[in-house]
């Protein structure tokens, strides 16, 4: 398959095309996850978070051991960076030891555009900058839809909650309409974007609920806010929270998505999180396979087995 890119830093940069060939791949290590197909046995990994991670990191770490990687899992306090090492220098020692890709995820999204600028001699994925992007999150999302429905193209998508911190709402926003899916955008007024509302209407919670096929609930991203919104968490999940009632107030079909780490009985209820119309713990799991698909494409341009 032919890509245009090498590196993979938001959806916003790639193509409806480049889109659908990563989602076919997907698929092909999913339905061939017990083949052992080892393509990069003997090749070298780097995993660089400099903000914590559970569902990216270890993510990345089973897709990378799926295709043979040799992995090396960067840690910021036992590393150079403690003593004032540049990141660019430090990519460039890795690719000096035989890295030849570097999965990264920082709070600054200007880091990955400044490796960028410089030639490090490895390929780059954006695990999650700061709030602009997190790519492969928006791609494992779109193949879960896909999977469920068959389709994106049609498809109602309602984003909810903290849009103006959310990366995945942003990365997700670019992915789905060049898949043909309406997006809404909803949450507490205080947490809406001006700008992703250029793109993707603002709708009132209620309203959006009954009229979408996925409800995709975001974490309310506490540490990013200077200036506390809410006082308690009930409060919250009363006003914003998918609760049971609400949840019956939605389309017959339609799905709940959540990208993760959510907070039982803040943004969902908790007997919610694992209901038959939720996709949350599957969302993980296609994780794993969409990840496999974007370090093929990286790594060797995307060409097949």
């Amino acid at each position: 398959m032919l890509l245009e890119q090498t590196h993979l830093i938001d959806t916003k940069d790639l193509s409806q095309t480049e889109i659908e060939e990563i989602l076919e791949r997907a698929a092909f290590w999913e339905q061939n996850r017990a083949k052992n197909l080892v393509p990069f046995a003997g090749r070298f990994v780097a995993n660089l978070f400099f903000e914590p991670s559970t569902r990216t990191k270890f993510s990345f770490e089973v897709a990378e051991k799926r295709l043979g990687l040799e992995v090396l899992n960067f840690s910021t306090a036992h590393s150079s960076v403690a003593k004032g090492e540049s990141l660019y220098d430090t990519v460039k020692t890795l690719v000096s030891l035989g890295v030849e890709a570097a999965v990264i995820r920082h709070q600054e999204p200007e880091v990955i555009s400044e490796l960028l600028e410089r030639d490090t001699g490895c390929v780059i994925v954006n695990a999650g900058t700061g709030k602009t992007a997190h790519p492969t999150q928006a791609l494992l999302d779109l193949y879960t839809m896909k999977k469920h429905f068959g389709h994106v193209s049609g498809l109602k998508v309602a984003i909810v909650g903290d849009i103006a911190h959310s990366r995945v709402a942003r990365s997700n926003l670019w992915c789905l309409g060049k898949m043909g899916a309406q997006v809404m955008l909803s949450g507490p007024p205080e947490m809406r974007d001006p700008d992703l509302e250029k793109f993707a209407p603002y709708v009132p919670f209620d309203e959006g609920l009954q009229v979408a096929d996925v409800v995709m609930m975001l974490r309310i991203q506490l540490e990013r806010h200077q200036d506390p919104i809410f006082h308690a968490q009930d409060q919250y999940h009363q006003m914003f929270g998918l609760t049971k009632e609400r949840l019956n107030r939605m389309k017959p079909g339609a799905v709940i998505m959540h990208p993760g780490p959510f907070n039982r009985g803040v943004e969902i209820a908790d007997e919610l999180v694992e209901h038959p119309r939720s996709k949350i713990f599957e969302q993980k799991a296609n994780g794993v396979f969409v990840r496999m698909a974007v370090l093929e494409k990286v790594l060797q341009g995307g060409q097949e087995l």
